[in-house]
């Protein structure tokens, strides 16, 4: 007898079940037989519906007639039939029930992630739109005072420029005057002298003529020198009195210092020594870290000063709190009155927070220029050279602050190396 050929796959469930059902109970096969015209039945259906039959029998779905009561199990049907079954028992659907609730909460549960993500995205746009424009009204603002120091700049030179050209005019027009006069009284006197000289009989009476010196030439190099000069160089150089902040003119003061660190003469370096020299004791001294401070300090405003490390392997720099404590060994942080950003190891540059934050830098900076806006609790550090952004403390220090230094102590028999304060852009 022929294999039974394998089932279609069903389109759904309910199709399959259809598929399943017996054509004579309407219910799902029990020990399914299909018959020579490939039509299935339970094996008691059939045998029920030929009994009392003599003679051909028919199948009750085509009408076929078959000589003989004859069919055979489909035991793929049989097993399709099971899975059925148990597919529609109780412990199924509950499985079921839990796995669809189960996968229903994961994606309401991303769902919601994705909408709080979504809002909180829409936020940062919000906030970098709103940033963005305070930040372009700033810009502009401080453009336009730019601006109007270059053009009160302009307005000056070109007074300058009409004055000195007016008085030049006026020099030569008063020159001009009189030589043109004296040339009017010597042409009276020759018409005189022409006409005497045709009657013969006395000399005339002569004007005097007035007596006109020789001009000097106009010396266009002079003239024209101070505007042909590098009057961009010239002008940049008088707005930079005019910035604001303009750079601090810092000295250090010496009563801070701890006494293994040497200020010059001037008070704008700072050393450290091979051996502590004794110093009078105050309570402003530092007397257990290498620390200095400047003799200025900040408690409103915007201020900017630089200084220049060079090339030393090693240092802090930043402000202090007026109330830091300078007898004790205290970790230079915020929460201890320090902002300060440090270098170690000649290459290894770090913000001072606690702990401290690695810094990537392009170029080791020589020069580092230091900001503080007092009002708006801001203290910021930049690469003097290119004024690029080294690091950033958005929540700086309340009250006053002092400019703070450590040349820190030379290590394996290195040679100090000095600080020192620049008092404008133009230094070094």
């Amino acid at each position: 007898m022929a294999a039974a050929p394998a089932a279609p796959p069903p389109s759904s469930k309910g199709s399959l079940r259809e598929d399943l059902t017996c054509a004579i109970c309407c219910d799902l096969f029990q020990e399914p037989v299909m018959l020579s015209c490939m039509h299935h039945f339970c094996k008691a259906c059939i045998s029920r519906y030929w009994r009392g039959t003599l003679g051909p029998v028919t199948c009750p779905q085509c009408r076929k007639e078959f000589r003989s009561k004859q069919f055979q199990t489909n035991y793929l049907v049989a097993a399709m039939v099971d899975k059925v079954r148990s597919s529609s028992s109780d412990t199924y659907i509950r499985n079921l029930e839990k796995q669809l609730s189960a996968a229903l909460q994961s994606h309401n549960s991303r769902k919601e992630d994705l909408l709080c993500t979504i809002r909180k995205d829409r936020d940062k746009m919000d906030i970098i739109k709103r940033v963005g424009a305070d930040l372009q009204g700033c810009v502009k603002s401080e453009f336009r005072a730019l601006h109007q120091i270059l053009e009160e700049e302009e307005n000056h030179t070109l007074d300058q420029l009409r004055r000195e050209e007016a008085e030049e005019l006026e020099k030569v027009q008063r020159h001009l005057e009189a030589a043109e006069l004296a040339v009017r009284d010597l042409e009276d006197n020759i018409k005189l002298l022409q006409q005497s000289n045709i009657t013969l009989t006395e000399f005339p009476q002569l004007r005097t003529c007035v007596e006109v010196n020789v001009a000097p030439d106009f010396d266009v190099s002079a003239f024209s020198g101070k505007y042909l000069a590098p009057l961009q160089y010239i002008t940049w150089r008088r707005m930079f009195k005019a910035l604001k902040p303009g750079p601090a003119a810092l000295t250090f003061d010496a009563e801070t210092a701890h006494p293994s660190i040497h200020v010059s003469r001037d008070k704008t370096v700072a050393v450290e020594c091979d051996a502590m020299t004794p110093q009078p004791s105050n309570s402003k001294r530092f007397v257990q870290c290498v620390n200095i401070l400047a003799s200025q300090a900040f408690q409103s405003g915007r201020h900017y000063w630089e200084v220049e490390v060079g090339s030393s392997p090693k240092w802090d720099l930043g402000v202090a709190s007026e109330t830091v404590d300078r007898r004790a060994r205290i970790k230079l942080s915020p929460e201890n009155g320090y902002w300060t950003l440090r270098l170690r190891n000649g290459s290894e540059y770090w913000a001072g927070t606690q702990p401290w934050t690695r810094l990537q830098l392009g170029s080791p900076p020589q020069r580092i220029g230091v900001y503080l806006d007092c009002d708006e609790r801001k203290v910021a550090f930049y690469n003097a050279d290119d004024m690029s952004p080294l690091c950033l403390f958005s929540k700086g220090p309340r009250g006053k602050v002092f400019p703070f230094f450590s040349p820190c102590i030379s290590e394996n028999g290195q040679k100090p190396h000095p600080m020192k304060l620049l008092h404008g852009a133009l230094s070094g």
